[in-house]
């Protein structure tokens, strides 16, 4: 799973995804892109699922980039634990997605496999998703 090595508080606050996407929001390493179109955390284990899902389908042709990294700790009190008594302990990492970031990108495979691979990955992923390609993208 991905998570930081280390980080300077081990708790943080849960805050609100606003507006959209400034960085991150062009394709900037392959031709083809995932897009997210909902605000979403998403989970380490859910980014490592959806690359699993792309890999496999790509069967080893091509590259992929992943574009998000999940560094911010969530918390979570344990079951069946009275209200107050401070805030639970870090069990997951998340990665904040605005509107308009890209998740992943790939080349080196064309168009029709592109779009598969990422309607697999998407499954793994919550909220709504859609395919980008590079504007200046021609079929070799």
């Amino acid at each position: 799973m991905l998570q930081p090595k280390k980080v300077k508080f081990r708790k943080v606050q849960k805050g609100r995804i606003k507006g959209v996407s400034q960085n991150a929001s062009t394709i900037a390493f392959g031709s083809f892109g995932l897009k997210i179109l909902e605000p979403k955390y998403l989970t380490s284990r859910q980014i490592e699922a959806a690359r699993i899902a792309i890999t496999r389908f790509m069967k080893r042709e091509g590259q992929l980039w992943i574009r998000v990294f999940p560094d911010k700790p969530m918390t979570k009190k344990p079951a069946e634990v009275r209200m107050g008594k401070g805030k639970g302990n870090p069990e997951f990492w998340v990665a904040v997605a605005k509107p308009g970031r890209i998740l992943f990108e790939i080349d080196g495979v064309d168009e029709a496999t592109a779009r598969e691979a990422f309607r697999l990955g998407s499954q793994k992923l919550p909220g709504l998703t859609r395919v980008v390609v590079r504007p200046d993208y021609t079929a070799d």
